[in-house]
């Protein structure tokens, strides 16, 4: 199904498309579906970087804008897992994403200690790490809404490829490809970027109840194109996101270039 004027021959997944005229609307619509799980009381499953600031933003302007009373019950039954943490990054490493989830959400909504899960990147042991948030994800009884974004070389989380659809939450070395892409907030230093990084893995994400992948950009163009319209297969780890029953996404003209929206 695609949301927008313009149908997309070549769709083939059971999923949804919805096609925003630019970044700022995509994130509206984004954290209006946020909002909404919330509202239901769902288990949320949050990503970080570049594409999720104006997200986060939408949402924060959205639940500042609640009657206090309504805002305080909804954030005390806040409860979400990050996809993943830099290895050797502490919670306060400005770089690291517990910090920028911090920043972006934690702070400005005053969102409880231990309500946002995230995994630890000081951890003695990452592997020992990685089993215990997968773990934690269980015992919370899943993701309700997963939150993603796409990596430049297809990976959804710090999911490289090649990756199969069953791989579970692991330490993981990143590809010099998704350093150079993260380079930016490490002073433009691919170097300076973690060589490690725990992630939940395509297993985690594909078990989500549902889906929610966001990409802006022309830049995004091309590996979109691959995930959603060739088959699935581990040289596109986001590709595997097509055989989820409850996929939508939500992506903005730029980004949609080569759907063959017609």
């Amino acid at each position: 199904m695609i949301a927008s004027s313009a149908s997309l021959t070549t769709l083939t997944w059971p999923g949804q498309l919805r096609v925003e005229p630019d970044a700022e609307a995509v994130a509206a619509h984004v954290a209006e579906r946020l909002h909404q799980a919330l509202e239901d009381g769902g288990v949320l499953g949050l990503a970080t970087g570049r594409t999720m600031e104006p997200v986060y933003a939408a949402l924060r302007q959205r639940l500042l804008a609640l009657p206090k009373p309504q805002r305080e019950l909804l954030l005390r039954q806040w409860r979400s897992f990050n996809l993943d943490e830099y290895v050797g990054l502490g919670p306060d490493h400005p770089q690291s994403f517990a910090a920028f989830m911090q920043r972006q959400l934690a702070g400005p909504l005053q969102i409880e200690r231990g309500s946002l899960a995230i995994p630890h990147g000081l951890a003695l042991d990452a592997d020992a790490e990685a089993r215990r948030y997968s773990a934690a994800v269980v015992a919370a009884g899943g993701v309700d809404l997963q939150l993603l974004g796409l990596g430049s070389n297809g990976h959804v989380g710090f999911n490289e490829p090649p990756c199969s659809e069953a791989e579970p939450c692991r330490c993981l070395t990143l590809s010099p490809a998704t350093r150079q892409q993260n380079a930016e907030a490490f002073g433009g230093d691919p170097a300076a970027v973690p060589a490690r990084a725990i992630t939940l893995g395509t297993a985690e994400i594909l078990a989500a109840r549902r889906l929610l992948l966001v990409v802006t950009g022309a830049a995004k163009a091309g590996i979109l194109r691959r995930a959603l319209l060739e088959p699935p297969c581990p040289e596109v780890p986001a590709s595997w996101l097509q055989r989820h029953p409850r996929l939508e996404v939500v992506v903005d003209l730029a980004a949609a270039a080569q759907l063959e929206l017609s």
